[in-house]
């Protein structure tokens, strides 16, 4: 990595490149709301579920912001994800603890609770409007790029209001292990000339996912060096995934 290839108005591979100095902490915390620095010009925003919050989702968000020189990555835990709805998750407040332990330490990374203190599915258009209006209000110019997976942009068209979302935003599409990036042709032919909105990173091919954390969490089994370890402390301190066996003590 050394080499951002991707600027706005072209939908084209970047290779990293150093970001601007470092600045103070974010609006990282229960009151945060949906409050970004008025020097927040460049915005990624990681969405998810966070159930629970791993490795993989921070090397994406560390190395999407150096790639793309953004000034901030506001992590968004979901309340109710469309994709979801009538599964059990665990509970809101556990999910957003476990994400600011996180990121404790990266002045860069924030984390807002504006689609846990909203009500119905969480959705990803009218989070980017919710930021989009604030940018207004502030009367600042922001760039907002969603982060997303190749196997997620593969589904956009049936994810609510996929219009909206690339007016409101970029996308920075990151691989998944199975799944490249697709070539610019591919982007053209699928997107037409909204393809100019979409940029791809390369980054580090992590295979961890929550539900394997889950899995292993649950069967008692180790889970360090897949997740930070204040988030397996939190997760065996609060018995997270483990209704089979909540007495049993976590792996040492």
């Amino acid at each position: 990595m050394g080499r951002a290839v991707s600027e706005p108005g072209g939908g084209r591979r970047a290779a990293g490149a150093s970001g601007p100095g470092g600045r103070g902490p974010g609006p990282s915390g229960p009151g945060a709301g949906t409050a970004l620095a008025s020097t927040d010009r460049r915005v990624g925003i990681l969405g998810g579920t966070f159930d629970p919050v791993h490795y993989g989702h921070l090397v994406i968000a560390e190395e999407v912001r150096e790639a793309l020189s953004l000034d901030r990555v506001l992590f968004v835990p979901a309340a109710v994800p469309p994709h979801r709805i009538g599964v059990s998750i665990t509970p809101a407040e556990h999910r957003a603890a476990l994400v600011e332990l996180a990121i404790a330490g990266n002045p860069r990374f924030a984390v807002s609770r504006m689609e846990l203190e909203r009500d119905g599915p969480s959705y990803t258009a009218d989070t980017l409007q919710i930021l989009a209006n604030e940018a207004a209000r502030q009367g600042v110019a922001r760039d907002l790029f969603f982060i997303l997976s190749t196997e997620a942009l593969a589904g956009l068209q049936g994810w609510h209001d996929p219009d909206r979302i690339l007016s409101l935003c970029r996308l920075a599409v990151v691989p998944r292990p199975g799944t490249p990036l697709p070539s610019e042709a591919e982007l053209a032919t699928r997107f037409g000339d909204r393809a100019g909105r979409i940029v791809e990173v390369e980054t580090v091919p992590l295979a961890h996912s929550a539900s394997a954390v889950r899995a292993r969490a649950g069967a008692g089994l180790s889970i360090r060096y897949l997740v930070p370890p204040a988030v397996e402390a939190y997760i065996c301190d609060h018995r997270l995934y483990r209704s089979d066996n909540p007495s049993e003590d976590c792996p040492k």
